[in-house]
């Protein structure tokens, strides 16, 4: 599989995004699925301290037991509930000692702060960031949920005080969530020198071509667990906007799901697809969907047709 770079990581253009593990699925069935990444090429595996209150990290730390040298362990801190100043020199530490303990590991390959601190100078924070990366505790950083602006100034705070900077931002963003194109994060990574990592790059199962509009959703998915909660993923014309684009797709031979994951790859700013999966198969056919290399003219086609 292709690979691209976070800073200093060579990372699968497909990722593994596990935030699955210890929610939807458990220990034996998480290793099943990081198995299959393995064998598919991916070495990126993206988790969170929030995740099933811990047991997504500690599902995927002994899921790669043993193997700690074919896989780069992301994992973020600071998510909700986390508390006040997330982003506080102590609350950086404490937090990174507790997802060690649980990825059963001696180093983070990519730690992310989940969301931004207002509370906290983001100069604090790099600066613990800088602490624990000279202690090989940590090797490269990045952030989740930072606007333009927020970039913006990470960045020239990085440079100001000769900090290691935020390598990439980790935000929502996919064939129907188009916001990094118009809020200006695009425009800053392209600025700072980011990379950019989608999260909801399916829309929770929308783009996979699971959900028709007027139908309820298939027993046993993500959406018909999720309840009144999943509306924000079908809400409005998104259904019919996905049966276009799946259409355009079967014009051209190929998939709903392939469509998502490739038009995500073609846009260059994109390090990782870092899609969710709860069986094997879903791994496989995730990491399969890349293949397809969109041209410019394609995606402005694609855009005429998605609305």
């Amino acid at each position: 599989m292709d690979q691209r770079r976070i800073g200093v990581l060579d990372v699968s253009v497909v990722g593994l995004g596990c935030n699955n593990f210890g929610m939807r699925i458990g220990a034996p069935e998480a290793k099943a699925v990081v198995d299959a990444a393995l064998d598919a090429g991916i070495n990126y595996f993206d988790t969170a301290e929030s995740y099933g209150n811990g047991k997504s990290e500690e599902f995927l730390g002994a899921a790669v037991a043993g193997r700690r040298d074919q896989v780069l362990l992301a994992t973020k801190w600071g998510g909700r509930g986390a508390g006040q100043q997330a982003g506080a020199p102590a609350a950086v530490r404490a937090a990174l000692e507790g997802s060690l303990t649980r990825l059963q590991t001696d180093h983070v390959d990519h730690y992310q702060l989940h969301r931004p601190d207002p509370d906290s100078p983001v100069a604090d924070t790099l600066g613990v960031l800088a602490e624990l990366r000279a202690e090989g505790k940590i090797r490269e950083i990045g952030c989740s949920n930072f606007s333009a602006a927020q970039l913006d100034e990470a960045a020239a705070v990085a440079k100001e005080l000769d900090l290691a900077p935020f390598a990439s931002v980790q935000n929502h963003y996919s064939l129907l969530t188009r916001a990094p194109e118009h809020d200006g994060v695009l425009d800053a990574c392209a600025r700072d020198g980011v990379a950019f990592v989608p999260y909801f790059p399916l829309e929770s199962g929308v783009l996979t071509g699971k959900y028709r509009a007027g139908e309820e959703p298939p027993e046993g998915t993500r959406l018909a667990a999720w309840g009144e909660a999943a509306s924000s993923f079908t809400e409005g014309d998104r259904l019919e906007r996905v049966a276009a684009m799946t259409g355009w797709a079967a014009e051209r031979g190929h998939t709903i799901l392939e469509l998502a994951v490739s038009w995500l790859v073609s846009q260059p700013q994109v390090a990782s697809v870092i899609a969710g999966a709860t069986s094997p198969e879903q791994v496989r056919a995730n990491a399969a969907a890349a293949g397809w290399a969109l041209s410019a003219a394609d995606r402005a086609d694609l855009d005429a047709v998605a609305g």
